[in-house]
């Protein structure tokens, strides 16, 4: 499953490197934030190998897309998640959009007016109240 996020390069961490059985590996994370205009998020991802050292073509206040993948793992009853970045791409702010969009369902109950609410609800009590308080049913 990929993921995407477009969003200013805030901070980039030092690279971490190691020794592994299959050889030598380095990582980088780096921090982007959302570019959500009412709720910015800040995010931290990582990036391995090659993609680490494509990192460092970037400047912090730079508008990045990165494609990721989330994956957890568990490590003594403790659950850890990583974002991994393999696509860093440089792009314009402008093309971001402002406000994520919102799915159809979402929107639709603020389109219906609170007028038939309203009057389903008098109506029910009208009925309620002329039969001296005796259950609607």
């Amino acid at each position: 499953m990929a993921l995407e996020l477009v969003g200013k390069l805030v901070k980039v961490l030092p690279e971490v490197t190691g020794q592994g059985r299959n050889g030598a590996w380095n990582k980088q994370e780096f921090v982007i934030e959302t570019l959500d205009s009412q709720y910015p998020k800040k995010v931290c991802m990582t990036a391995w190998g090659e993609k680490a050292n494509d990192l460092k073509q970037f400047a912090e206040g730079d508008t990045l897309k990165a494609t990721f993948s989330a994956e957890s793992r568990e490590y003594n009853d403790r659950w850890y998640t990583e974002l991994r970045a393999f696509r860093i791409e440089l792009t314009d702010g402008d093309s971001a959009p402002a406000a994520p969009a919102k799915p159809a369902t979402m929107q639709q109950p603020q389109a219906r007016s609170a007028q038939p609410a309203q009057s389903s609800a008098m109506s029910f009590n009208a009925a309620f109240d002329e039969e001296s308080n005796d259950l609607p049913f």
